[in-house]
Protein backbone atom coordinates (compact mmCIF):
# COMPACT_ATOMS: atom_id res chain seq x y z
CA UNK A 1 0.00 0.00 0.00
CA UNK A 2 1.56 3.43 -0.65
CA UNK A 3 2.04 6.10 1.21
CA UNK A 4 0.03 8.22 0.00
CA UNK A 5 -3.05 6.10 -0.23
CA UNK A 6 -2.15 5.23 3.69
CA UNK A 7 -2.73 8.89 4.46
CA UNK A 8 -5.33 9.32 2.00
CA UNK A 9 -7.68 6.48 4.02
CA UNK A 10 -5.96 8.09 7.74
CA UNK A 11 -7.57 11.81 6.47
CA UNK A 12 -10.95 10.89 5.38
CA UNK A 13 -11.95 8.78 8.92
CA UNK A 14 -15.14 10.75 9.86
CA UNK A 15 -13.16 11.34 13.11
CA UNK A 16 -9.95 12.80 11.49
CA UNK A 17 -12.60 15.39 9.89
CA UNK A 18 -14.71 16.07 13.08
CA UNK A 19 -11.92 16.75 14.49
CA UNK A 20 -10.72 19.43 12.32
CA UNK A 21 -13.91 20.78 12.13
CA UNK A 22 -14.29 20.94 15.66
CA UNK A 23 -11.16 22.86 15.85
CA UNK A 24 -11.48 25.10 13.21
CA UNK A 25 -15.06 26.21 14.80
CA UNK A 26 -13.65 26.04 18.26
CA UNK A 27 -10.79 28.85 17.13
CA UNK A 28 -13.94 31.03 15.91
CA UNK A 29 -15.49 30.52 18.91
CA UNK A 30 -11.99 31.72 21.10
CA UNK A 31 -12.22 34.64 19.34
CA UNK A 32 -15.96 35.60 19.80
CA UNK A 33 -15.73 34.62 23.29
CA UNK A 34 -12.14 37.02 23.61
CA UNK A 35 -14.32 39.64 22.34
CA UNK A 36 -17.23 39.36 24.41
CA UNK A 37 -14.67 39.27 27.47
CA UNK A 38 -12.42 42.22 26.46
CA UNK A 39 -15.11 44.70 24.76
CA UNK A 40 -18.32 43.63 26.72
CA UNK A 41 -17.71 42.02 29.99
CA UNK A 42 -14.54 43.67 31.29
CA UNK A 43 -15.14 47.81 30.57
CA UNK A 44 -18.17 47.47 33.25
CA UNK A 45 -16.13 45.23 35.70
CA UNK A 46 -13.14 47.61 35.24
CA UNK A 47 -15.73 51.33 35.86
CA UNK A 48 -17.39 49.16 38.51
CA UNK A 49 -13.44 49.14 40.25
CA UNK A 50 -12.93 52.47 39.60
CA UNK A 51 -12.06 52.74 35.74
CA UNK A 52 -9.35 50.16 35.99
CA UNK A 53 -8.36 48.58 32.72
CA UNK A 54 -7.27 45.26 33.16
CA UNK A 55 -5.49 44.83 30.30
CA UNK A 56 -2.76 47.72 32.14
CA UNK A 57 -2.41 45.90 35.02
CA UNK A 58 1.23 45.29 35.67
CA UNK A 59 3.54 44.99 38.01
CA UNK A 60 6.73 46.49 36.07
CA UNK A 61 10.17 44.75 36.53
CA UNK A 62 12.44 46.90 34.01
CA UNK A 63 12.54 50.68 32.48
CA UNK A 64 14.35 52.10 30.31
CA UNK A 65 12.76 55.23 30.99
CA UNK A 66 10.17 57.29 32.82
CA UNK A 67 6.92 55.35 32.03
CA UNK A 68 8.64 53.33 29.57
CA UNK A 69 8.35 49.70 30.56
CA UNK A 70 10.44 47.49 29.03
CA UNK A 71 9.50 43.90 31.22
CA UNK A 72 6.13 43.74 33.14
CA UNK A 73 4.45 41.01 34.54
CA UNK A 74 0.90 41.59 33.11
CA UNK A 75 -1.05 40.23 35.67
CA UNK A 76 -4.08 42.33 34.28
CA UNK A 77 -3.92 40.07 30.40
CA UNK A 78 -3.67 37.21 32.21
CA UNK A 79 -6.92 37.66 34.30
CA UNK A 80 -8.38 38.74 31.11
CA UNK A 81 -7.27 35.22 29.68
CA UNK A 82 -8.60 33.24 32.56
CA UNK A 83 -12.00 34.79 32.18
CA UNK A 84 -12.00 34.06 28.53
CA UNK A 85 -11.00 30.28 29.44
CA UNK A 86 -14.09 30.29 32.21
CA UNK A 87 -16.66 31.77 29.58
CA UNK A 88 -15.23 29.37 27.29
CA UNK A 89 -15.84 26.24 29.35
CA UNK A 90 -19.31 27.23 30.60
CA UNK A 91 -20.26 27.75 26.75
CA UNK A 92 -19.04 24.16 25.98
CA UNK A 93 -20.43 22.63 29.04
CA UNK A 94 -23.74 24.08 27.98
CA UNK A 95 -23.38 23.52 24.49
CA UNK A 96 -22.51 19.87 25.35
CA UNK A 97 -25.24 19.58 27.64
CA UNK A 98 -28.21 20.30 25.61
CA UNK A 99 -26.50 18.34 22.80
CA UNK A 100 -26.76 15.03 24.99
CA UNK A 101 -30.51 16.19 26.03
CA UNK A 102 -31.19 15.98 22.86
CA UNK A 103 -30.01 12.23 21.83
CA UNK A 104 -32.45 9.98 21.78
CA UNK A 105 -32.01 7.69 24.97
CA UNK A 106 -31.91 4.08 23.80
CA UNK A 107 -34.81 1.87 24.52
CA UNK A 108 -33.97 -0.61 27.04
CA UNK A 109 -34.31 -4.31 26.04
CA UNK A 110 -37.71 -6.26 27.16
CA UNK A 111 -36.66 -8.83 30.18
CA UNK A 112 -36.63 -11.98 29.80
CA UNK A 113 -39.73 -13.82 30.88
CA UNK A 114 -39.77 -15.51 34.30
CA UNK A 115 -42.87 -17.33 34.22
CA UNK A 116 -45.57 -19.27 31.44
CA UNK A 117 -49.16 -19.47 31.91
CA UNK A 118 -50.79 -22.85 32.69
CA UNK A 119 -52.06 -24.27 29.59
CA UNK A 120 -54.91 -25.51 32.12
CA UNK A 121 -55.92 -22.63 34.11
CA UNK A 122 -53.33 -19.98 32.44
CA UNK A 123 -52.20 -18.88 35.95
CA UNK A 124 -48.83 -17.79 35.88
CA UNK A 125 -46.19 -20.40 36.84
CA UNK A 126 -42.00 -20.00 36.49
CA UNK A 127 -41.10 -21.30 33.42
CA UNK A 128 -39.01 -24.84 34.78
CA UNK A 129 -42.64 -25.37 36.85
CA UNK A 130 -43.42 -29.32 36.01
CA UNK A 131 -46.64 -29.48 37.43
CA UNK A 132 -48.87 -26.22 38.18
CA UNK A 133 -49.28 -25.51 41.69
CA UNK A 134 -52.79 -23.64 41.25
CA UNK A 135 -54.67 -26.49 39.49
CA UNK A 136 -51.87 -29.46 40.16
CA UNK A 137 -51.79 -30.43 36.04
CA UNK A 138 -48.90 -32.19 35.28
CA UNK A 139 -47.18 -30.82 31.83
CA UNK A 140 -43.88 -30.82 30.03
CA UNK A 141 -43.08 -27.68 29.57
CA UNK A 142 -41.76 -27.20 25.96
Amino acid sequence: MSLVKEFKEFAMKGNVVDMAVGIIIGGAFGKIITSLVNDVIMPPIGMLLGGVDFKGLMIPLKQSAPGVVDVAIKYGAFMNTVLDFAIVAAAIFLIVKGMNSLRKQPIPAPAEPTSKPCPECMMEIPLAAKRCGHCTSVFHSS
